[in-house]
């Protein structure tokens, strides 16, 4: 009978695969976390040598720390049933956290962290344990026992983090995320319970590429937010304004060559894969890396708008640069989990995007950001010549392969 009570929370087969309102209200806590840390990235810019490469670190594990919350919860509402009323209420604690941990972000390394660590265990601890609760008899309630048990074994060193010295932080928190991280690779393996493979999890296909392509667009919006906000907060020029337009395009052209066949197929490939979860894992680790680009990329938008025409600095050209070259290898990784191959295209964009590093080190950053745009438009007008006049091919991804019996009935 408990059993059958705490099966009322999967998801069922008929279940809608489309996100739900509370996911999209959700997302909002989400918003506001991606700006502070584009915000944080951008007071890099100044930086050079040892300090831009420990404030990226830093910023970079704040960002790390803020996915495994989302993704998480993705994962949550793509196995469980939105619609319930716990996982409802799962859903909205979470967002609270995740909006503590937004607002305590710009000082999470210094006088915020224990507040930012505080709302971080909230969900790594205390969420599980609900849901475990909720499930009650059901053999699925194993899976997030095994969250919370080994969220408690990072737990000391996320507090040790927050209340130790602050040149241990960093070390500290490192430790403690990749012991996070590497739980969720290995299935959270307890000693004679073994692991819950998430490749073998029975997932809603539809929902979870949902969640992904969302969060995308959602770091698309952020960097249109930048480019809206930098602009209207300086003085006018046309140079600034040929900096603003470039850099609208250069976000639209990220747009059109994520959503061009694979992004667009992504469903469909979870939907037909044998092992959903396998793939649905790989490609998370994917969009962590776009969504990452698209926030570095961002703040490349910011010091081009500022000064188009500056004198080159060493930070410059790993955001203005660096987050495009980013983003085309995810893009290429994302294009091998759907099709199981590499179009020449962005192996062309990635090419000429190194081969023109060392040159633009010595130009202006509007130099920079033109040459970026141009070879995205290159990479883009490639697609569209490639795939004119042909159907949408099938997804033929070889990461999901795997017969449907294969999945673990645990999960």
């Amino acid at each position: 009978m408990a059993a059958r009570r705490g099966a009322e929370l999967l998801r069922p087969p008929e279940s809608s695969g489309r996100a739900t309102f509370l996911e999209l209200f959700f997302d909002l806590a989400f918003v506001v976390a991606l700006t502070r840390v584009s915000q944080r990235f951008a007071g890099l810019t100044d930086d050079t040598g040892w300090a831009l490469v420990t404030g990226f670190g830093r910023t970079l594990l704040l960002f790390l720390a803020l996915w495994l919350i989302w993704s998480h919860t993705a994962w949550i509402t793509s196995r469980y049933e939105p619609e319930q009323p716990v996982i409802q209420a799962v859903v909205v604690g979470t967002m609270f956290a995740g909006l503590v941990m937004a607002v305590t972000l710009p000082r999470a390394m210094e006088e915020r962290a224990l507040p930012f660590t505080a709302a971080y265990l909230m969900v790594m601890v205390v969420r599980p344990l609900v849901v475990a609760a909720a499930l009650r008899g059901h053999p699925r309630r194993l899976v997030p026992f095994r969250l919370a048990a080994w969220a408690s074994v990072s737990a000391p060193l996320w507090l040790a983090g927050a209340l130790g010295p602050d040149q241990l932080r960093l070390p500290l928190w490192a430790a403690a995320l990749a012991v996070d991280y590497l739980a969720w690779t290995l299935g959270w393996p307890l000693p004679w319970l073994g692991a819950a493979a998430v490749a073998r999890w029975r997932i809603a296909g539809m929902h979870l590429a949902d969640r992904y392509q969302q969060m995308f667009l959602i770091a698309l919006g952020e960097s249109i937010l930048v480019i809206g906000v930098v602009f209207s907060g300086v003085d006018y020029s046309a140079e600034r304004a040929a900096a603003f337009a470039v850099a609208f395009a250069t976000s639209a052209l990220l747009w059109r060559i994520y959503f061009h066949r694979a992004g667009l197929l992504l469903t469909e490939a979870l939907d037909r894969a044998g092992l959903p979860g396998r793939l649905g894992a790989t490609s998370g680790r994917t969009h962590l890396l776009i969504v990452l680009s698209v926030l570095v990329t961002s703040v490349g938008y910011e010091l081009v708008i500022d000064d188009p025409f500056g004198s080159p600095r060493p930070s410059w050209l790993l955001f203005v640069v660096g987050g495009p070259v980013l983003f085309l290898v995810a893009r290429t990784r994302l294009e091998y989990e759907i099709f199981g191959r590499i179009s020449r295209s962005r192996t062309i964009g990635l090419v000429a995007l190194l081969l023109f590093t060392p040159a633009l080190a010595r130009w202006a950053p509007m130099v920079g950001l033109s040459v970026v745009s141009g070879v995205l438009a290159l990479v883009a007008l490639l697609d569209a010549w490639r795939s004119r006049g042909r159907p949408l091919e099938i997804p033929t991804s070889p990461v999901g392969r795997g017969a449907a019996g294969d999945r673990d009935s645990e999960a």
